[in-house]
């Protein structure tokens, strides 16, 4: 489990496919101090750490990964990370299993002061598991949803989780990964 408060901006250093696998290597934070089996949300897809040497660490994606997230169209270059919960930490974000439901897309930044406010389509079929004042996650970042539109969203991001996550560098029609809260999906799972 995680909680959505990213702890750290990192790049992927290499990615590669090995026997239908989607191999990343990513450059290991400093202040990390991270062992094989340990798992990090990256970009909000919760991943295994395979090996770890002093700089950096890797981690595999399966075609089911793949296929639900971002990473199987294109790996970006900058990913947020966060490792996850221990029982006695805060939880300052919301649940977050790190299990990718869609891959949403950034149709629109406004500007307002210090922050930014993304509209973010997504597949309709996630429809009743939004709901404005609820809990989002975006590329692993816990957001809170302003407004819901058909199969839009909106979500203001204020300066300082622009500056500590990658979502500052995000463009207008890019791709992102999303996960539904996860008491939404508990309500609706029997229905």
């Amino acid at each position: 489990m995680f909680t959505g408060i990213i702890k750290s901006v990192s790049q992927i250093k290499k990615s590669e496919t090995k026997d239908g696998l989607l191999v990343l290597t990513i450059a290991k934070p400093e202040s990390w101090d991270l062992q094989p089996g340990d798992s990090i949300a990256t970009n909000g897809v919760c991943l295994t750490v395979k090996k770890v040497d002093d700089k950096s660490y890797t981690t595999e994606l399966m075609p089911e990964t793949k296929n639900k997230t971002v990473f199987g169209k294109e790996v970006p270059e900058e990913v947020n990370l966060e490792r996850s919960l221990k029982l006695s930490d805060r939880l300052d974000g919301h649940l977050v299993q790190g299990h990718v439901d869609a891959v949403g897309i950034v149709t629109k930044i406004d500007i307002d002061g210090s922050t930014k406010i993304f509209t973010i389509s997504f597949p309709d079929e996630f429809s009743h598991l939004i709901t404005p004042k609820g809990s989002i996650t975006v590329d692993g970042v816990s957001l809170t949803v302003i407004d819901v539109n058909e199969n839009k969203f909106t979500v203001s991001i204020i300066d300082y989780t622009l500056d500590h996550t990658n979502l500052k560098s995000k463009k207008e029609g890019e791709e992102v990964n999303l996960e539904f809260d996860i008491i939404a999906k508990y309500l609706y799972a029997n229905r």
